[in-house]
């Protein structure tokens, strides 16, 4: 199962970069900037503005896939973001680092770019919103790895 959700989640990323690349625009780059980059760095290499002020530094993450023995971890990166895979410097479950921003919640309480409706489909569901804001910031990690 670990090796078929793996596959899904690499399928829906190359789609989903695809799809953005043909609006020219980055959304992962977007959704990287405003909601990780105060702490991992606008870079990506874990010096962001808010970096010295917590307990555990933030890791460089253009390092992924070369400490990954070269592949880039799209899995671990996807259940890091989702909350599934505990990271205490995220904060819980119930109240990540982020907020409800990447928690697939029935109602979103905030504002969402009217494009991520769009890339929704017809049933227009905050699940898919979600998982494409996700998808987005995993595509957009895989793409600024150290060679």
């Amino acid at each position: 199962m670990v090796k078929c959700g793996w596959l899904i989640i690499a399928g829906l990323t190359a789609a989903f970069a695809a799809a953005a690349q043909a609006e020219d625009l980055d959304i992962g780059k977007s959704e990287f900037q405003s909601s990780c980059a105060s702490c991992h760095g606008a870079d990506a290499k874990g010096k962001g503005p808010v970096s010295d002020q917590l307990k555990i530094p933030p890791p460089d993450l253009t390092v992924l896939a070369k400490n990954n023995n070269g592949v880039f971890p799209t899995n671990a990166v996807y259940e890091t973001i989702d909350g599934s895979k505990t990271i205490p410097a995220h904060g819980t479950r119930e109240m990540p680092i982020w907020g409800e921003r990447f928690n697939p919640i029935v109602n979103l309480p905030h504002y969402v770019d009217p494009s991520y409706w769009k890339m929704a489909g017809p049933e227009q569901s905050p699940e898919v919103v979600v998982r494409k804001r996700i998808l987005a910031v995993v595509d957009y990690l895989s793409r600024v790895q150290q060679k």
